[in-house]
């Protein structure tokens, strides 16, 4: 935007200077032309005086020794014609000039000429003066002079160049000018473009310089800083209200289980205590919600705050964790790494919480004898985690609303769960600057893909060769 205002401002610059320039150039041209043709006029009207009583009395002596003088002091060709157009008196250097034919015409029919009007600096014709000679009214003669125009050419050129010095101070004075004057204009939206970023990158307490630039400008930046601090503001509110109600429920949700628990010894009824077992797992599910309300609180408060971790460790310290309940379940749990770490730079515990709420969901819905790889691999500059399974999977329409918050498949109402697993799982990977996708499997089940990037200077230290990781384990018999 700077380089186009600059050069709005010096094409309008430009076109100024040409529209004061030209005319000027071409005034000065036609003055200096004048100021030649005057002086020759006056010259010629001095010799037509002087020859005026040669031609009457034939002596031509004086008149021939002044146009001689003329011509070896000032380098002009003279001649005096007679009504005849013969040559009377001419000076050394004469010749006869193109144009001077139709000048001596007009003197003879007794008119003074002078021309041309204006002597271009690509000219190179001489300036012609012709001068009727009268006597009691009768032309006996004429005086033509032709002036060499080489010095009148240096002088046009030379105030030319003037004009176009002047005029290239003129723009780069304006060049100047203008990148002051639009750095001072779009200082705030450069400014204001540059916290946009830093607050779309999570950095929510950048703020614009609200002192810069014009007036309209600076109302802008003021709006803007009121609007992210309200902004900034009802999100903390909104995450300090997530965090608090979750840990405040906590407290009597406790309570209420302990009360609940104590009242089972008491009940003899074999329904009584059905519905005593159904109370005590309301209140876990109760607690699973509040788990993950805190959760997803505490991931998006810690979004600028980022960690290098080994995904090829994690992943295996989560399967190896799964691994009971998916034996429980009769699921096969694989793992597929490499034999070398393979690092992320992502917000904390991002890459466990997106993988246990996957690897729960794969088993819970892959079903007796059911199957769940989980791959890593580095790609694309960082790191790429797969778990894959042979459940139902998801419809299109379903894989939409997946990451939404409390929703749940309708078919699946009756298991186990709060609907925050892959909300939760989103937001750390979104605030991780990583990419969270889900497809269809082949030739059934479902396919959840984490992508995180690498750190920024390279992969930390390796760790110590006395605990070492395992890259590889053996799939978990269903």
């Amino acid at each position: 935007m700077r380089r186009r205002l600059v050069i709005s401002y010096l094409l309008l610059m430009v076109l100024v200077l040409i529209a004061l320039e030209t005319p000027l150039a071409l005034i000065l041209a036609t003055r200096e032309t004048d100021r030649v043709r005057a002086d020759r006029l006056a010259d010629a009207t001095r010799f037509a005086s002087l020859a005026g009583p040669a031609l009457r009395g034939g002596s031509t002596g004086p008149l021939q020794s002044e146009l001689r003088s003329y011509d070896a002091l000032y380098g002009i060709g003279a001649v005096v014609v007679d009504r005849d157009r013969d040559t009377v008196v001419d000076s050394i250097s004469w010749h006869g000039a193109p144009g001077t034919t139709l000048a001596l015409d007009a003197a003879l029919a007794g008119q003074q000429v002078s021309g041309p009007e204006s002597v271009w600096p690509w000219q190179s014709g001489p300036v012609i003066v012709a001068v009727p000679i009268n006597d009691g009214g009768e032309v006996l003669g004429a005086v033509v002079t032709a002036s060499p125009s080489a010095a009148l050419r240096r002088t046009v050129t030379t105030w030319w160049l003037l004009l176009a010095g002047i005029g290239l101070l003129a723009v780069l004075a304006c060049v100047l000018t203008a990148f002051g004057l639009a750095g001072w204009v779009l200082r705030p939206v450069t400014e204001l473009d540059a916290v946009t970023h830093e607050i779309t990158k999570g950095d929510r307490s950048a703020r614009v310089q609200h002192h810069l630039g014009p007036p309209e400008l600076r109302r802008l930046v003021a709006s803007f800083n009121t609007m992210a601090d309200a902004v900034s503001d009802v999100m903390d509110r909104q995450r300090a209200f997530v965090a608090h109600a979750s840990h405040q429920l906590r407290n009597p949700l406790t309570a209420l289980r302990l009360r609940v628990e104590e009242l089972g010894p008491s009940l003899t009824d074999p329904q009584g205590r059905a519905e005593h077992r159904l109370a005590l797992e309301e209140t876990d599910r109760l607690a699973l919600v509040l788990d993950g309300l805190l959760t997803l609180a505490r991931a998006e408060r810690q979004e600028n705050e980022r960690v290098t971790v080994d995904a090829a460790e994690v992943a295996a310290s989560r399967v190896a964790a799964w691994r009971p309940l998916a034996r429980h379940r009769s699921v096969a749990l694989n793992l597929v790494t490499c034999d070398a770490p393979v690092y992320a730079r992502t917000v904390p515990t991002a890459v466990d919480q997106a993988l246990d709420a996957l690897i729960d969901n794969a088993v819970k819905f892959s079903g007796t004898g059911g199957e769940v790889s989980v791959t890593v691999a580095a790609h694309e500059g960082g790191v790429a985690l797969e778990v894959r399974d042979n459940g139902p999977g998801m419809t299109a329409s379903q894989l939409g609303q997946a990451t939404e918050r409390f929703w749940r498949a309708p078919d699946v109402q009756n298991l186990d769960g709060a609907g925050l697993g892959l909300a939760i799982a989103a937001v750390l990977v979104d605030a991780s600057g990583g990419r969270l996708t889900m497809w269809a499997g082949e030739p059934r089940g479902l396919v959840a893909g984490l992508w995180f990037p690498g750190p920024d200077d390279g992969p930390p230290p390796p760790a110590s060769e006395a605990d070492p990781v395992p890259r590889r384990l053996p799939a978990a018999a269903g």
